[in-house]
């Protein structure tokens, strides 16, 4: 009972995550499964068949809000399943001493992305509520991502919403919205592909049921936290606790001394500790200025 509460604050952290973040359930609860003793495989698919009831939730919210551009949702969702499908079969038949160091690797580099993203290239803004982005963009995109995520236990957001929101062309809202909504035909192709393989004797709809109620639970306090924490210092402390996470398998698989991994632990967190505290403060002399000069013009 003691392991599913577990996993139910697993599923609880990630999707403050998720919600804070617009991104991050899959690599942050896949990681932390990984730590509590899955194999890749199902950790992946635990996270899978969870996040297809979370998906439905959060894209009904958002298309309520008009967040929801259909032929977004489309044109990146569907190849994002095919290319699910095809990572979900590569992963399942990956032994596990395989595919231990390849699944954390790729969840230490979306860790890595996330937090150097936040730090150094914040989201460009826009208003548009129709994204303008053709097939020859969003397809490619959608089969990259959807493969990243089902092998390596997520990164459909780290992905699909970074390079959308980097390019700059659609409303934040509108592309959190409509990868969020899309996401359904990743997690349904990609448990398929897991059940395919895997079969569902081999999985513990348990830790499935306990993922998801941690997730519902959190969705409230989520929508509280993304409007009380900014995403820049948010996705430095995720991506930094990501990268961590993932950092212990690899130096387990790479043989090296204890020394040595003790040196590489202290460094990773004295820069990942760093980096936090000074976005942290630039966020404070940011917003600190922006009400001196709302005083000053105030006072004018």
């Amino acid at each position: 009972m003691a392991r599913y509460l577990l996993l139910a604050v697993v599923g609880l952290a990630a999707q403050l995550v998720d919600g804070a973040l617009g991104m991050g359930y899959g690599v942050t609860s896949s990681s932390l499964l990984l730590v509590a003793g899955l194999t890749p495989a199902m950790a992946s698919a635990s996270v899978h068949l969870a996040e297809l009831g979370t998906n439905i939730a959060s894209g009904v919210s958002h298309w309520r809000l008009g967040n929801v551009d259909w032929r977004l949702a489309a044109t990146i969702g569907v190849p994002g399943a095919i290319g699910a499908l095809a990572g979900a079969t590569v992963l399942s038949r990956l032994s596990t001493e395989a595919a231990k160091p390849a699944m954390a690797a790729i969840l230490g580099l979306l860790g890595m992305y996330i937090l150097l993203r936040a730090v150094f290239r914040p989201p460009q803004l826009a208003a548009a509520r129709r994204s303008p982005h053709r097939a020859r963009f969003l397809v490619p995109l959608g089969l990259v991502g959807g493969f990243v995520d089902a092998s390596g236990g997520g990164g459909w957001g780290p992905v699909s919403t970074t390079s959308l929101l980097s390019a700059g062309r659609t409303a934040p809202r509108t592309v959190i919205g409509s990868v969020d909504t899309s996401e359904f035909l990743v997690s349904a192709a990609a448990s398929i592909g897991f059940v395919t393989a895997l079969g569902t004797a081999g999985i513990d709809w348990w830790i499935v049921a306990a993922l998801l109620a941690g997730s519902v639970i959190a969705a409230p306090v989520a929508a509280w936290l993304v409007s009380k924490i900014p995403a820049q210092v948010m996705g430095v402390a995720v991506g930094g606790l990501i990268v961590i996470t993932n950092v212990r398998t690899l130096f387990a698989s790479t043989g090296i001394t204890a020394d040595q991994a003790t040196l590489g632990y202290g460094t990773i967190a004295a820069v990942w500790v760093g980096l936090t505290a000074w976005q942290s403060v630039s966020h404070y002399r940011s917003v600190r200025a922006a009400r001196a000069a709302e005083e000053q013009e105030y006072t004018i």
